[in-house]
């Protein structure tokens, strides 16, 4: 996770005083309320395994159905309106201004002065060991709780001279040992394999050098045409794969993610096992995340991951390293879900309740230098969805970008860019 880097195979403490951290781990029955207004319809139950391939085949691209759910939700079509009359950067203040109101009738200070005064362990900025590309929001999903805001609509997209720059960042930046790749549906880029096989080439120019790659991966992507190369190249290239699989129920994540995304995901995940991903031995890690279905913190993380192997293991004969919990940050597409059920206020309490000071030390912002699509630089991806760039003396007032830094190390004098959401990567084990 973001927070406390357990992605990256970082301990982080449980501490005693996380009161919530109490969700039970067969998630699959977990069910929500549904809120007085704008409540989601989706359906979308487990056919099983005999035939699924040509089930998927049969019906191409997922876009297709991403799109008819878009234009028949009424939570996407309120956000789409909303985006069309007041502009994003209107809409991400109003989101600002909503979480501090809520931490100010809880009586609870900025995130910053929180830190600092809860938290002994040090907060500033390291040399970084993480570079995270963010190439493009385009996805053939759209899901509800995304905090990049993505589907089959975006079109920003990570240039190729933007692509070449971080590469030479990367060059430059003996530091850094983990490229983590994002997006959107990255691998949907035209700049994925090419970051792909760029981050290869360091590598053997530079021959002291071991860098891993992730590829922050949907799943459903796989099935998507013109991928039906895809597990042999992240394969062959040795990419790390960090999979959404939000739960192990066909209903929950056709809930979450869309109609037809579990069978799409558990076909994905029958493939990379046959390329050798999640099998033991093979060097070519599968990991799964889990992020909760509303309002509430995940459960235990060790206990999860036993209840992930034994259900994929025994219903779809499924392998995978290791599973990781994620916090929902309360931006975005959350944030408005959390809004519009009067459960924002709650939820803000929530991670202040559940504060962990042990994922102070770990925070991701303090070795990771964070890339947008458009060049432009950030502490991590949750600001660069809200836009919290980073300045320097000299520096366009409109934030440092790619080619603004030699290496990683000319921002070790650049304060970290703090702000409300950053809670949710303290809450518990915390956001990543």
């Amino acid at each position: 996770m973001r927070g406390g880097r357990v992605f990256l195979a970082r301990a982080v403490r449980m501490a005693s005083a996380t009161p919530d951290v109490a969700t039970r781990v067969d998630v699959a029955n977990i069910r929500l309320g549904k809120p007085t207004r704008y409540a989601r319809k989706r359906e979308g139950a487990w056919v099983g395994l005999e035939g699924l391939e040509e089930r998927i085949a049969a019906e191409g691209s997922l876009v297709r159905e991403t799109l008819r759910d878009m234009e028949t939700d009424e939570e996407f079509q309120l956000t789409a309106k909303r985006l069309r009359e007041e502009g994003a950067a209107k809409m991400t203040l109003e989101e600002k201004k909503r979480r501090r109101r809520a931490l100010d009738a809880l009586g609870v200070p900025e995130f910053g002065a929180y830190v600092a005064e809860h938290a002994a362990a040090d907060a500033s900025r390291r040399s970084a060991s993480v570079l995270q590309l963010n190439i493009g929001l385009y996805c053939n999903q759209a899901c509800g709780h995304c905090h990049v805001e993505s589907s089959p609509k975006r079109v920003e997209a990570m240039s190729d001279e933007v692509a070449d720059g971080c590469l030479e960042l990367l060059a430059n930046s003996p530091s850094v040992s983990t490229v983590d790749i994002t997006g959107g549906a990255p691998e949907l880029n035209p700049a994925f394999r090419r970051v792909v096989a760029g981050v290869r080439d360091v590598e053997r120019r530079q021959e002291w050098r071991k860098i891993d790659i992730i590829d922050r991966c949907n799943l459903t992507v796989l099935g998507e045409p013109g991928q039906e190369d895809l597990a042999e190249f992240l394969a062959s290239h040795r990419v790390r794969v960090i999979a959404s699989l939000p739960c192990y129920s066909a209903k929950n994540v056709n809930l979450q993610r869309g109609k037809g995304v579990f069978d799409r995901s558990i076909a994905a995940l029958r493939k990379l096992n046959d390329f050798g991903y999640g099998i033991a031995g093979s060097g070519l890690a599968l990991d799964l995340v889990y992020n909760p279905l509303g309002a509430f913190l995940p459960p235990s993380q060790e206990a999860l991951e036993a209840k992930y192997r034994d259900e994929l293991g025994a219903e779809f004969g499924i392998a995978f390293t290791n599973l990781f919990t994620m916090t929902n940050m309360p931006i975005k597409r959350f944030a408005d879900f959390l809004w519009r059920r009067g459960e924002l206020e709650d939820y803000m309490s929530l991670l202040v309740r559940n504060f962990n000071v042990a994922t102070v030390d770990s925070l991701m912002c303090r070795d990771t230098v964070s890339i947008g699509w458009d060049g432009k630089v950030y502490d991590c991806d949750f600001n660069q969805q809200l836009g919290l760039g980073l300045n320097k003396p000299a520096t366009s007032n409109n934030g440092l970008t790619v080619f603004d830094l030699r290496a990683t190390d000319d921002l070790l004098d650049v304060p970290l860019a703090f702000d409300n959401h950053c809670f949710g990567c303290t809450a518990g084990m915390g956001s990543s």
